[in-house]
């Protein structure tokens, strides 16, 4: 690995591992706990008509992405929280859209389009620096939004009935997660491709969650098991010459399946007792 590490595409690739684990941690953490695993992999097959929009308009990709997710974010939250339709309904029908207009203009651009796999297996070898400086852009949007609407992100998280009595705007906080999620899922593309987006968002912050019960070390946890399971992958695959992104979700993929086991013998999941934190931490009606 040292050796490995004398090249400029592995350094890049381990940042780019890094900075991908600590959005994983954080939004990762809230994906769990509220259960919206498959509204995230909406996002992310989603976002793919980004991809495409990039590609026809000859602009990052990347960009393209970032404006297609939160689109779809915005559009899956607006819909879900304004009509009565079923929610898994209205997360196919968007996930399938966002493919779809991705493809096709895929189809209608011109030319060679040399990575294009990159973005839907990950290829965290080619992540070029242009991309690491946009990481640690939306990881600062990230760190931010969470740390100003962190106590308003608890309390919808655990009981979103107490949360709307006490004043907090539930439908914009929940509107706000999604964004979040949508800017997680742009980061990961690169590292794991989109096919595998859930796996490293969610893995992680499952784990943390067998054994830690504080919301906030929760978040901590994850984010050093995504540096480790990123960095073990890496490894991995550059000494036995395997797929990137795939080696990582295997690593990731069989730590959470031994801690699954373990689990009942070492410790408890994450629960509502949380809840006693809110009572606290979220103002009262004014």
């Amino acid at each position: 690995m040292i050796e490995a590490l004398q090249f400029d595409f592995m350094r890049n690739a381990l940042l780019a591992g890094v900075l991908v684990s600590i959005a994983c941690g954080i939004v990762g953490t809230f994906v769990v706990i509220n259960r919206i695993v498959f509204v995230s992999g909406g996002i992310a097959h989603a976002a793919y008509g980004g991809i495409g929009l990039g590609y026809f308009f000859r602009f990052n990709p990347v960009l393209g992405a970032v404006i297609f997710s939160i689109g779809a974010a915005l559009a899956m939250g607006v819909v879900q929280l304004q009509t009565r339709q079923r929610t898994d309904t209205i997360i196919g029908v968007i996930w399938a859209i966002g493919m779809a207009i991705g493809i096709v203009l895929v189809d209608l651009t011109s030319g060679y389009k040399a990575d294009l796999m990159s973005y839907l297996f990950g290829s965290i070898l080619a992540v070029p620096t242009q991309d690491l400086w946009i990481m640690l852009i939306l990881d600062g949007i990230i760190v931010t939004l969470v740390s100003l609407f962190y106590k308003e992100l608890l309390a919808i998280s655990f009981d979103e009935m107490f949360a709307t009595v006490m004043n907090v705007p539930v439908k914009t906080i929940y509107i706000t997660l999604l964004c979040l999620i949508a800017l997680t899922v742009v980061m990961m593309m690169r590292v794991v491709g989109l096919i595998m987006v859930i796996a490293l968002l969610t893995m992680p912050a499952a784990i943390s969650g067998q054994f830690v019960k504080n919301m906030k070390w929760m978040m901590v946890v994850a984010s050093l098991l995504g540096v480790i399971f990123t960095t073990g992958g890496l490894w991995l695959s550059f000494t036995l010459n395997l797929t990137s992104g795939a080696t990582i979700i295997l690593v990731s993929g069989s730590v959470y399946l031994i801690t699954l086991l373990l689990s009942p013998v070492l410790s408890r999941p994450l629960t509502a007792k949380s809840r006693g934190l809110l009572t606290r931490s979220i103002p009262g009606p004014r």
